[in-house]
């Protein structure tokens, strides 16, 4: 029993050396004071609020101290931007303004102090001579020079002269009103008897399709865009087609026409096939049941076979959707008889239905509007007498007359 106990002491003693042995070994591991790095937590901000743990050290600022705008000045005075966008009336893009033009119906009486103006010289001249006492042979050449300085053409130049000669010696005695009156009955039927409207009337399912044809410089795509004005004043629905590729900015002063009447303009790029745009405009206008496509065509005339060959196609290339209602050449009154030979070549490439003439205003050869007719065997429709959009008139005999010889 001794034994055991003994034994028993002498282990706990020997546990008991063991464990101070490891203690002792784990202190020698740690490093000395002098290097060991010490980490120091920040201290901890005071909570700043309504709910503070801290107290302020300042009490608070109110907003008129602070210099802030009270809520209700913030309403009423929006805060300034420091650059702010300015908005030139150049850069709002505003749709153009659709515009209303004049009625065609007496054009020409409105503007007949225009072209009297520029014929007052053809009138008074013929009233002058035939006012003369004794009308002998020498009168009759200055009536005749006169006619013929006007333009009017040998052939109706020699008929006016007989008839007048003839009339004037079975009336006898001649008084100014009655001289008035004889030179524009005579007059009239110089101009002929000529069905002069613009013919727009198609099948139901397709537009009118009129083609304006003539030389570059004349006004050609200018008297387009006056046309189409002319159309909407009868209140028809327009669409223009610019088939003239090869005019720099042709198509874009006929869109600028269009815009100003509200007629859409069908182009192409430029120097395109006007064959394809010409189709393709009667397309559009088919498709948006217009009442009248207009094609404003190329007026290069280097070559007659060009020009036929060009024309030709776009002519039979519209008419796969219809027939053309009207084949218009356009000729500048100004030009007198070499306005004649552009005619007669146009004549020969596709079949005139009418004429017009521009700048009839600024000429006093208006016999050119008797000597065209005769020459080509078709009417004049139209006249331009001015500047202005709505100077192009349907062409009336007797008002033409009445403005030659004044009342």
């Amino acid at each position: 029993m001794e034994l055991i106990l003994a034994v028993v002491i002498a282990l706990v003693v020997a546990v008991a050396v063991t464990s101070g042995l490891v203690i002792s070994g784990r202190k020698k591991k740690q490093l000395p004071p002098s290097t060991t790095p010490t980490i120091t937590a920040p201290p901890a901000e005071p909570h700043v609020g309504d709910e503070a743990e801290t107290p302020r050290e300042e009490p608070r600022r109110t907003v008129e101290e602070v210099g802030l705008p009270t809520a209700e000045e913030a309403v009423e005075t929006p805060a300034a931007v420091e650059d702010p966008v300015v908005v030139t009336p150049e850069d709002v893009v505003t749709a153009p303004e659709i515009e209303v033009p004049e009625p065609t119906a007496g054009r020409l009486v409105r503007l007949r102090a225009r072209l009297a103006r520029s014929q007052n010289s053809l009138g008074k001249g013929l009233l002058t001579l035939l006012s003369r006492e004794h009308l002998d042979e020498d009168t009759w050449e200055e009536i005749e020079e006169t006619l013929l300085t006007a333009d009017v053409g040998v052939a109706p130049t020699q008929e006016l002269v007989e008839r007048l000669r003839e009339r004037v010696k079975v009336l006898g005695t001649r008084t100014p009103e009655e001289l008035r009156g004889l030179l524009r009955e005579e007059l009239i039927t110089l101009l002929g008897d000529y069905d002069r409207t613009v013919h727009t009337e198609s099948p139901e399912d397709v537009p009118g399709v009129v083609m304006v044809v003539g030389v570059n410089g004349t006004g050609k795509t200018t008297t387009t865009g006056k046309l189409a004005r002319v159309l909407v004043a009868d209140g028809k629905s327009v669409v223009l087609g610019a088939a003239d590729t090869f005019r720099a900015a042709a198509a874009d002063q006929l869109q600028t026409w269009g815009e100003r009447v509200g007629a859409r303009t069908i182009r192409g790029p430029e120097a395109g096939d006007p064959a394809s745009i010409a189709y393709d405009a009667v397309k559009e206008g088919i498709a948006e049941k217009a009442d009248v496509v207009l094609i404003d065509t190329a007026g290069r005339l280097h070559t007659k076979t060009g020009l036929m060959d060009e024309l030709g196609k776009v002519k039979r290339v519209v008419e796969k959707h219809g027939p053309l209602d009207e084949i218009l050449l356009v000729l500048d009154a100004t030009t007198g008889q070499n306005g004649l030979i552009q005619a007669r070549v146009f004549a020969e490439v596709v079949d005139i239905t009418g004429i017009v003439l521009t700048k009839l205003d600024g000429t006093a050869k208006g016999g050119i509007v008797v000597a065209v007719q005769r020459e080509l065997g078709v009417p004049v429709k139209l006249v331009g007498l001015g500047e202005g959009p709505d100077d192009l008139a349907p062409f009336e005999p007797a008002a033409f007359v009445d403005a030659l010889i004044g009342d």
